[in-house]
């Protein structure tokens, strides 16, 4: 199985979650989760697991932990 990275920007405190593909081939996560404690980032890892159809222990955020832009690995 080969492995998907993608470079998405994250937008926390949004009002509604989604995920969405932009015309440049980055992504634009907006996440009703405040960044606060990991939340955000683990919200984010069940809408990614969510919209590519795997697990959410397949999701691994490669670069960015306490950025607004990440580097995400799909497994």
């Amino acid at each position: 199985m080969t492995a998907r990275v993608i470079q998405l920007r994250v937008k926390p405190n949004a009002r509604v979650s989604l995920l969405e593909e932009k015309a440049d081939g980055t992504w634009l996560a907006q996440i009703k989760s405040p960044p606060v404690d990991g939340k955000a980032n683990e919200e984010l890892i069940a809408l990614i697991a969510k919209r590519f159809g795997c697990r959410k222990a397949d999701v691994l955020i490669r670069a960015g932990g306490a950025a607004r832009v990440k580097l995400i690995e799909i497994r």
